[in-house]
């Protein structure tokens, strides 16, 4: 085993669901609440209280045992908090500063058919860049003077809250900080183009993420949740995360034996069949995602995550 040990509580012991927040231009961390969202950072300096300023601060920096007091304190009584109305929230990037974006292809075997795929011996990696990040009721701006097949990809994303090398799989669920909801969104033929992902993987805003970290203690068993897409209202995916084949645990394991993890790293896991690119018909004729469509991606426990292309 390779992870750093910690004295501090960590994050998977919060109990909670977590977001970055934008308030008055800046980053704030936020916990979910029965009356709205609670401004976990300004609520800790009205008491006089450390905390860090956003997630990457809580997760890089070892924040948690900070984040639980404030919490704590709110708890004994709801006065100590500054709590932010539902309507009034504005999310951001689950996380805004990852070193590593991590991503799975053709991790599903119904995915792998109807791309006419072979199954994969081990998983395929790809990644994406910090620019890629977007957020719950973000706008995804289509680079469209390069592309015009627009794809969506709803995933399982895991969010590292550890250093760590060479992770074994029956320990890897240890490294975790939480799961969050994403959408890996693709232009295909710039994916395809070439034997390399990237180019049509990682433009502007193509790594929705949120709107909640939930913590790991609240996913038993990140590969048994369901698993949706919507388009414009109307059912795209509907799977469950038990189908991956390469289950949380061996990914997670795969991917720290080749590289350092760091904490506040993600994951994306794969997507399950129902895309675009999986349609059959000529591939001219398909309809692809467009400016004005709105896509709605959900998994159990984590959240609705909702973008809408311009």
């Amino acid at each position: 085993m390779g992870f750093e040990t910690d004295r501090e509580i960590e994050v998977s012991a919060l109990d909670a669901r977590l977001a970055n927040i934008r308030l008055g231009g800046a980053l704030t961390l936020a916990a979910e609440s029965e009356d709205g969202v609670i401004d976990v950072t300004a609520t800790a300096a009205k008491l006089g209280l450390p905390a860090p300023r956003d997630i990457d601060d809580l997760l890089q920096n070892k924040r948690a045992a900070e984040v639980r007091a404030v919490l704590a304190a709110v708890k004994r009584s709801k006065a100590n908090g500054i709590v932010v109305p539902n309507a009034e929230v504005s999310f951001a990037p689950v996380v805004t500063r990852p070193e590593k974006i991590i991503c799975v292809g053709f991790n599903y075997r119904e995915h792998a058919a109807e791309t006419n795929t072979p199954i994969p011996e081990a998983p395929p990696l790809f990644n994406k860049f910090n620019n890629a990040l977007n957020h719950h009721e973000g706008r995804v701006q289509l680079p469209t003077r390069v592309a015009r097949q627009f794809d969506y990809e709803t995933e399982l994303v895991v969010v590292f809250g550890r250093d760590c090398r060479d992770v074994a799989e029956v320990e890897a669920l240890d490294v975790v900080a939480g799961y969050a909801t994403g959408n890996d969104i693709s232009a295909r033929e710039l994916q395809t183009a070439t034997s390399q992902f990237l180019a049509g993987k990682t433009s502007d805003g193509f790594a929705p993420l949120g709107p909640w970290l939930v913590t790991r203690n609240r996913v038993p068993d990140p590969n048994a949740l369901r698993l949706q897409t919507w388009v414009n209202g109307k059912v795209r995916q509907d799977w469950n995360t038990r189908d991956m084949i390469f289950n949380c645990r061996q990914l997670i394991s795969y991917a720290s034996n080749i590289m350092t993890i760091k904490a506040g790293d993600i994951l994306f896991t794969g997507t399950p069949q129902g895309v675009i690119l999986g349609e059959k018909g000529p591939r001219e004729q398909r309809q692809w995602l467009k400016s004005g469509d709105e896509v709605v991606s959900s998994i159990e426990g984590l959240g609705e995550l909702r973008v809408r292309l311009v």
